[in-house]
């Protein structure tokens, strides 16, 4: 069957995917917390559940990707998300809901550095920037949709939409199987896969990338403190508003309908700073690129601590929907920025790495802030949470004046 071109099929994963998701999770802490009666540290536990998925399986995976199919990877990604969001929606009790995050999670690792990495591969580096500004846009006109799918489901039933988003993961997953080019990627010979030795050999290569360039240790650090601010900020944020935010009484609007008003009023700005992202920074250069990330992380911090002690709905709408917008913003900024000057023999697992740095971040911090928002409220937590995040401006400021080169001799090496 004829493959498309990369450039569209991204476009297309990316906007199904994201609808998906938005499908399925935009008032998810609405089901766990009211549904299914989750408290605060059970519901930081459910990522931390999530995390440790990803630490065990992001490295190994990244692997397979660069030995075997990076299309094959992904397809197989997007099959184990779906069943997860099925197996969410099908009992609303913490253990099921904690195995769901256990199978999405291992999804997750089977896409992450693989879909980068055969995109780099098939579009080049040179092009990343404005294809993942692109596919952010796209990305967040299908977040407005899956959030209107949502709101009409939740408002039916609250497990609707995880069957919903599920389903829509395992189509895609099809299509992608059938599409999906992979044109400039050698993968390993049959008679040299799946030996320990290879795997081994690939993944010391991949750190071997990391340790020839200072500037992906230091990314290192940044990814583990994104992942450790991150946990409180995703599954609280909801309940913050729940429990400690009023909405306003309008006619006989749900909270479900509001969350659902607060994202799509979100995604709608974002489509604007993404625009705004996208023409100013594709002549970036390292050190531009550099001030630009740790001056959107800094408004996330300083935000995300205002939202820990909002005591008004007006307060606390603004300062959430600015961690969100920046949030947003800066992911497809960091996305291409990572990527710059990784070989393409060990990229899938170099990016991998940074996943499961990440992940380490989550689950270090994830009990913690769980266990104090059961002892001392979420505004503690979330406050703690915006202070995690600040060292990132040390660790950019180090970056600045780190290279992003590689040179020849050094290149040959890892290969």
């Amino acid at each position: 069957m004829q493959r498309l071109n990369a450039y569209p099929i991204y476009l297309i994963s990316r906007g199904i995917s994201t609808f998906a998701f938005a499908t399925a999770f935009t008032t998810s802490a609405v089901y766990r917390f009211e549904a299914a009666g989750l408290d605060p540290l059970q519901l930081v536990l459910l990522g931390t559940a999530l995390e440790a998925s990803v630490f065990l399986f992001e490295i190994p995976t990244g692997v397979v990707a660069d030995l075997v199919s990076r299309r094959l990877s992904v397809v197989i990604g997007y099959v184990l998300i779906g069943l997860g969001m099925i197996l969410e929606g099908t009992f609303p009790i913490f253990i099921t809901i904690l195995l769901a995050q256990i199978v999405w999670g291992a999804g997750d690792t089977f896409i992450s550095g693989a879909e980068d990495a055969w995109l780099a591969d098939e579009v080049g580096e040179s092009r990343l920037t404005a294809v993942y500004l692109r596919g952010s846009q796209i990305a967040q006109i299908a977040v407005l949709a899956g959030i209107g799918a949502n709101v009409l489901l939740a408002n039916r039933q609250l497990n609707f939409p995880f069957f919903a988003g599920g389903l829509t993961h395992l189509l895609l997953a099809a299509f992608l199987a059938l599409f999906m080019p992979e044109t400039n990627f050698e993968p390993t010979p049959a008679a040299e896969r799946n030996t320990w030795h290879k795997l081994r050999g690939t993944f010391q290569a991949g750190m071997q990338a990391i340790r020839i360039r200072p500037l992906l240790v230091t990314i290192l650090g940044i990814s583990f403190f994104y992942g450790l601010y991150s946990e409180a900020l995703d599954r609280l944020w909801q309940p913050q508003f729940l429990e400690n935010v009023t909405f306003p009484t309008v006619g006989n609007l749900s909270s479900v309908t509001w969350f659902g008003i607060l994202n799509a009023a979100i995604i709608l700005i974002t489509l604007l700073t993404v625009e705004i992202a996208r023409r100013r920074t594709q002549s970036f250069q390292h050190r531009q690129m550099t001030a630009l990330l740790a001056t959107l992380s800094a408004v996330i911090s300083g935000a995300l601590v205002v939202f820990g002690l909002a005591m008004n709905f007006p307060l606390a709408m603004a300062s959430y929907s600015t961690v969100a917008i920046t949030r947003r913003t800066l992911q497809p900024l960091y996305s291409a920025w990572i990527n710059r000057g990784i070989p393409s023999a060990v990229r899938a697992t170099v990016l991998s790495t940074f996943g499961q740095m990440d992940a380490i971040g989550q689950i270090a911090g994830g009990p913690a802030v769980g266990l104090i928002a059961n002892r001392f409220g979420m505004r503690a937590a979330l406050v703690l949470a915006g202070l995690m995040l600040s060292p990132v401006l040390l660790l950019y400021r180090r970056a600045a004046g780190q290279t992003t080169a590689v040179s020849e001799t050094e290149t040959a090496d890892l290969i």
